[in-house]
């Protein structure tokens, strides 16, 4: 008899790459799929693409740590969503939950737990989020990327997992990359990007460095939708996207080093390709610092170079930079002690281990 799951994530692409990583995985085993995500999050639009599974959306609301009258409404819209959540496992009646975190998944989770469905928590961050740590209680199994968290989790319910890596990245081609970026392969290649979201102060700071850095390297740039300067369409050497998916792997195979946010899948992703990071963590006053926490672990590891967003001035990129590029190849050997585990094939046992029999 087929296995059905219910996977759910979103807000950020973050939320949402693990489940992309999981899917092929669990079709191959047999599982049928199903997914819920919000209304309008970028979740609906990656699944979207993937043929086979079925996407349905729910109530949800934004939880947040800062006053808004958006508060006082936001617990309404969520209990709604787990209503509604309620219906849909109802219906479906999958095998298994598996939540990668983000507001929506806070209904879902409780949405398993009112149906009696066992359910698996991937936490990505050091410390989890806020959405994690409503749902984990309502958990079945929470699964850790650092060894650390456990500390701050029912120890019970945690295994450390490590971070799941979307194999096709790791099959880009470096010469399809240069083709779409229309670089002639006499520079290095910069890679800049902010998260799917983008970031407005990395943004900034890269194009008013421009110049300079132009005239060291080609600069891939993925900047956010709606953050493409049309000015700069025509400046040879530079790229901008505003989002990219088919085309990462191979704009990541083509990049000699990475500037970056710190979100724990974006980073994991570039450890597992090799990639000397720059990362320029979301500040303390904009986030709860939990990209700080994750930027820390790697410039402890001796995986990344990090400048706080606090620091972030033309001359103190350029530096960074300059001083990442330099020494690339200690990174990279650093990169190489990282060992070569499978967490994806871990979170997949876990998942079938906790699925009703």
């Amino acid at each position: 008899m087929r296995k059905k799951i219910i996977l759910t994530g979103g807000g950020t692409a973050g939320h949402v790459m693990v489940n992309v990583a999981l899917i092929p995985k669990l079709k191959e085993l047999g599982w049928d799929i199903v997914y819920i995500g919000s209304h309008q999050g970028i979740e609906r639009e990656i699944i979207g693409r993937i043929d086979g599974v079925p996407y349905y959306s729910v109530s949800t609301g934004k939880l947040r740590r800062y006053f808004d009258w958006k508060n006082f409404k936001d617990p309404f819209n969520v209990l709604k969503g787990v209503w509604q959540a309620y219906r849909l496992i109802q219906k479906e009646k999958p095998d298994v939950v598996f939540s990668k975190g983000g507001f929506v998944s806070v209904p879902v989770i409780l949405g398993a737990w009112l149906n009696g469905v066992p359910s698996v928590i991937h936490e990505s961050d050091l410390t989890p989020g806020l959405a994690n740590k409503i749902a984990m209680p309502f958990a079945t199994k929470i699964c850790l990327t650092f060894p650390e968290t456990k500390q701050y989790v029912n120890a019970d319910k945690a295994v450390y997992v490590g971070a799941v890596v979307r194999e096709e990245l790791k099959d880009g081609r470096a010469e399809q990359g240069r083709k779409m970026c229309q670089f002639d392969g006499k520079k290095p290649v910069l890679l800049a990007m902010g998260g799917s979201l983008g970031s407005k102060k990395i943004n900034d700071a890269l194009r008013a460095n421009l110049s300079t850095l132009l005239a060291e390297f080609d600069i891939i740039h993925i900047c956010g939708k709606g953050n493409i300067d049309r000015s700069l369409a025509g400046q040879n050497g530079y790229k901008q996207f505003e989002y990219v998916n088919e085309e990462l792997p191979h704009l990541l195979a083509l990049a000699d080093i990475v500037v970056s946010r710190a979100g724990a899948n974006a980073i994991f992703e570039l450890l597992s390709l090799r990639k000397p990071m720059l990362l320029i963590p979301l500040s303390k006053a904009a986030s709860r610092g939990d990209q700080i926490l994750n930027a820390r672990s790697f410039e402890k590891a001796g995986y990344a170079e990090v400048l706080m967003e606090e620091d972030l001035t033309n001359e103190s990129l350029q530096a960074a930079i300059h001083r990442l590029y330099e020494n690339k190849d200690r990174y990279r050997k650093n990169m190489e002690k990282a060992g070569a585990s499978d967490p994806l094939q871990t979170l997949l046992a876990i998942i079938q281990d906790t699925a009703r029999r």
